[in-house]
């Protein structure tokens, strides 16, 4: 357990100090010590500890669940650096929740334990323990090795490979995984064998079907490792589909010295999100779940509807105005939303192509779920980072805009909006804004995508041919004739003109 200190540096955060929180603070309303674990979450970031373990901070302190604790858990050298400022904390975490009206600070102490990165065993065996009844997972859109010219499962991704190498190698998960599944297929394969049932894999990732690609990717691996395994996970585990929502920005030295001087209190990874938080979630759970409407979950038999609006308004929203803005030198979203040209190019975008291609979804305005999108996006409160927004684009483009440039073409409709929303992101890549300024590598992929986007200065076709992101999009010839305007467009005049005279 942590030692309690305080002073002019903030009381520092543990569970020795909740009493001593200082005022306005709100403590977690139960007792951390009489938790127990049911969940091991994979991929302990941001967004999960200001969405997932806030809902489960809610159903504990109305006294219910409490046997569905988070243990924490990862497989990447940055989840060691989070480990390491949880437990000196004593796994508790500071949520700040912003909007115009204010901010809201709460500590969660949802989380029990973490498993060590460098420990691949002690991950079987926390997934492995009879207690554990669901594995969830934000492991970002990129970690499900999806191909994105089929949008299925790639069984020959390098990754997965490996993996079923090492598991039929070991047997047991003690090598370090290439990817979240192979601990999961190694505890699954543990408890079939000790008869104690499979458990739920809850993925809260943006992508499409998140379930569904959760359950390719586990049952994909399982069956290269052992076809029998791979027919009893399929069988016998579940994989929920679900819509998550909450805008979270990343921690910066600027976020953990707000935390002291307006809540007086030293927490080494803070968290800041939006007031606005949403999850709908498909109740098909192997094990049981937590009760979780009693946080305000909604429970759906098909999320799909929800989730193709999130993403394609949301997501695609982000995408629509992060490229664009970063050319322009604008560094926070909420500026960019203060601009009236990204403003106008965002609302603009979003009537004319995207909504005509989300379906109706039960119960939702889709034009008022477009301005509340909007304000959230203005929300000065956030301080989200444009580059933020413009992170890991080769992993995200295909999940929320080729999607809907592949809609826009089925239906024979315009796609010039998006077309310019692709080429700003090729025009990113190229790693200058239009005044100039250097942009660093924001994406694993960034040497080979600055080498396509140098390339299509002379040929567009050179940055539509990386088929891992386009597919068969890529050499559609209205999108290639689109694409290359939009790009022209956007080396002639600039981005400030090119989403002007889109806009109108």
């Amino acid at each position: 357990m942590s030692t309690a200190t305080s002073g002019a540096r903030g009381v520092a955060l543990a569970r020795a100090t909740l009493g001593a929180l200082p005022r306005g603070v709100a403590a977690p309303a139960y007792d951390p010590a009489k938790l127990r674990p049911g969940i091991v979450h994979i991929g302990v970031g941001n967004f999960h500890r200001a969405h997932q373990a806030v809902y489960l901070d809610d159903v504990f302190a109305r006294g219910f669940g409490t046997d569905f604790a988070i243990v924490g858990a990862g497989i990447r050298d940055t989840d060691r650096a989070m480990r390491a400022a949880l437990e000196r904390q004593d796994w508790l975490s500071t949520v700040i929740a912003q909007d115009a009206g204010g901010a809201q600070a709460r500590v969660t102490a949802a989380m029990t334990g973490f498993v060590d990165p460098g420990a691949p065993a002690a991950l079987v065996d926390a997934l492995a323990n009879p207690q554990i009844r669901i594995a969830s997972l934000t492991i970002t859109e990129g970690g499900y090795c999806v191909d994105a010219t089929t949008g299925a499962f790639d069984p020959e991704h390098p990754a997965i490979v490996a993996d079923a190498e090492a598991l039929r190698d070991s047997g047991s998960g003690t090598a370090m995984p290439h990817t979240a599944f192979a601990p999961l297929v190694a505890a699954l394969a543990r408890r079939r064998a000790a008869g104690t049932g499979a458990f739920t894999v809850m993925s809260c990732d943006n992508l499409p079907g998140n379930g569904a690609a959760a359950r390719a990717a586990v049952v994909g691996l399982a069956t290269r490792v052992d076809p029998a395994l791979g027919a009893w996970i399929d069988a016998q585990a579940a994989f929920p589909n679900s819509m998550v929502d909450r805008i979270t920005p990343a921690t910066t030295a600027r976020e953990r010295a707000l935390v002291v001087e307006r809540f007086g209190i030293a927490d080494a990874q803070p968290v800041f999100c939006e007031s606005f938080r949403q999850w709908v979630l498909e109740d098909r759970f192997a094990a049981g779940r937590p009760p979780l409407e009693e946080a305000g979950v909604t429970f759906v038999d098909d999320v799909h509807a929800h989730e193709l609006m999130k993403i394609r308004i949301l997501n695609g929203g982000h995408a629509a105005i992060a490229y664009v803005s970063a050319l322009m030198d604008i560094a926070l979203v909420h500026e960019a939303m203060a601009e009236p040209r990204v403003a106008r190019f965002l609302s603009a975008l979003l009537d004319r192509e995207v909504i005509p291609v989300v379906p109706p979804v039960p119960g939702v305005d889709l034009a008022r779920y477009k301005a509340t999108i909007e304000q959230r996006f203005a929300n000065p409160a956030i301080g989200d980072t444009i580059r933020r927004l413009c992170l890991d684009g080769s992993n995200r483009q295909p999940k929320f805009i080729v999607p809907t440039i592949r809609a826009r073409l089925a239906d024979g409709a315009s796609i010039d909006g998006l077309a310019l929303v692709s080429a700003a992101w090729c025009r990113y890549c190229a790693g200058a804004t239009d005044a100039g300024a250097r942009i660093e590598p924001n994406d694993d992929a960034w040497p080979r995508l600055a080498a396509a986007a140098r390339a299509a200065d002379a040929d567009p076709r050179a940055w539509l041919a990386m088929r891992d992101i386009y597919g068969d999009t890529g050499t559609d010839p209205r999108f290639v004739e689109a694409f290359d305007a939009a790009l022209a467009a956007l080396r002639r005049d600039g981005a400030a003109r090119a989403i002007e005279r889109y806009a109108g």
